[in-house]
């Protein structure tokens, strides 16, 4: 696509780092800080007028709600009304698979420092995107090329 490409895993605070490799679950106070950093960048990137991929595991509605809107959308419980502050227009691409397959997948992962344990408690913590968000859903069953195939027909 030639968009910029941003992993929020690379944002997480040394404190959140250290939590996850030591096995414990972040929780929606450890979360938040980091959404926001990340909206921030998504922000910057929209100010630009450049299109921007993030790979998050934006987890809950309220989680997808912060990079929308930022912090306001942690005291409103709401998203912003158009105005300065506009809400960002992000397509949410929600991966979706049996723990199974994703858990293999982590297995193979190397030298990152959430261990697979903590799957179970994503998927505990999992609420898949829902109208009115903006969202598609794609199966990580499908090829590579296929999961790519379906998030550009649903950008273009």
């Amino acid at each position: 696509l030639g968009w910029k490409f941003y992993d929020a895993d690379d944002y997480h605070s040394p404190e959140n780092k250290k939590k996850m490799a030591e096995g414990i679950p972040l929780n929606d106070e450890d979360r938040i800080p980091w959404l926001c950093a990340l909206h921030d960048i998504l922000r910057r990137e929209d100010s630009a007028r450049q299109d921007a991929v993030l790979a998050c595991s934006a987890l809950k509605k309220m989680y997808r709600r912060v990079l929308v809107s930022g912090a306001s959308a942690v005291e409103s419980n709401q998203p912003e009304q158009p105005g300065e502050n506009a809400a960002l227009k992000i397509l949410f691409v929600h991966l979706d698979g049996p723990i199974d397959i994703i858990a293999g997948r982590l297995e193979k992962r190397r030298g990152h420092f959430m261990p697979p344990e903590l799957l179970k408690s994503q998927f505990d913590t999992l609420e898949p995107p829902s109208a009115p968000e903006n969202f598609i859903t794609v199966s990580v069953e499908k090829s590579l090329p296929e999961i790519v195939l379906e998030i550009e027909r649903a950008i273009f």
